[in-house]
């Protein structure tokens, strides 16, 4: 059961996180985020970053008080929501953005399809007009697109 509760987390965490991107990234906070965008931050770090910390607080507090009670259902659901964040950390990061020299040459059209999409989302600059707010769900038509080409 615990794993089916964490398991959940993770996968409700994709709605989620399109409504926070969509909503409060390219919304009100969007003072944190575009730099992200128009890539005015110089160094390694972003502005943008912070929302890793914002994510976290949540998250440590959920299984914090999770394991108080025994690790209940509340640890489960942060662990969902952690593994969901090292998962966005790994793709978005380190495949998506390179931060860190990875998997650079991957044939996967699900892969090519997820950074096409997110270059898609990239190529506005401002917080209005956007589109692929999503992470690891793929628009069909960036999918298709690689899937197609990899037939050839």
């Amino acid at each position: 059961m615990n794993f089916l509760i964490a398991l959940g987390a993770f996968v409700m965490m994709e709605g989620a996180t399109w409504v926070i991107h969509k909503y409060v990234m390219h919304g009100f906070l969007w003072g944190l985020h575009k730099d992200h965008h128009d890539h005015s931050q110089e160094g390694a770090l972003e502005k943008n970053d912070y929302f890793f910390v914002i994510f976290a607080i949540p998250t440590i507090a959920l299984m914090y008080f999770g394991s108080i009670e025994n690790f209940n259902y509340l640890f489960f659901i942060g662990l969902g929501i952690m593994l969901y964040g090292m998962a966005y950390f790994f793709v978005h990061d380190v495949f998506i953005h390179q931060r860190i020299k990875l998997l650079t040459k991957t044939k996967s059209p699900y892969f090519l399809a997820l950074r096409r999409a997110h270059k898609q989302h990239h190529k506005h600059i401002s917080k209005e007009d956007g589109e692929c707010f999503g992470f690891l769900y793929v628009p069909f038509k960036y999918f298709k697109m690689y899937f197609n080409s990899s037939e050839k």
